[in-house]
């Protein structure tokens, strides 16, 4: 994944909790710090329950922000996986390919005797 897609992906991930925490700052009132601690928690799929939307407005506006905010969590999440994989992935390729260097009996580290051990 580049890191364009990967920025752009999880920039539009905090434009989404972004606008959940506003939404809910001026349709149920609440607080900022609770208006964003909802959106985190609603789109983490968590649901303390301690913050429940009120009214009407709310209610709908917490249904779409579920539906359009999950996915876009899911995704977010699952390329942060793939992006620690292949992480992980180049890391133990660079490994064996240093292994497969040091087995080279060529090397000069490689010689049966270690170089104080010739006296």
């Amino acid at each position: 994944m580049t890191r364009l897609r990967f920025l752009s992906l999880f920039l539009t991930l905090g434009l989404i909790i972004a606008l959940g925490t506003v939404f809910f700052r001026y349709v149920e009132g609440w607080s900022w710090l609770d208006s964003y601690f909802f959106s985190v928690v609603t789109l983490s799929t968590v649901g303390y329950g301690e913050l429940v939307p009120a009214t009407a407005a709310g209610k709908i506006g917490t249904t779409v922000f579920i539906l359009l905010g999950l996915g876009i969590f899911a995704v977010a999440i699952q390329q942060f996986g793939v992006f620690a994989m292949r992480k992980r992935e180049e890391h133990t390729e660079w490994l064996v390919a240093r292994l497969g260097h040091d087995k080279d009996p060529r090397h000069p580290a490689n010689e049966d005797d270690p170089p104080d051990a010739a006296s």
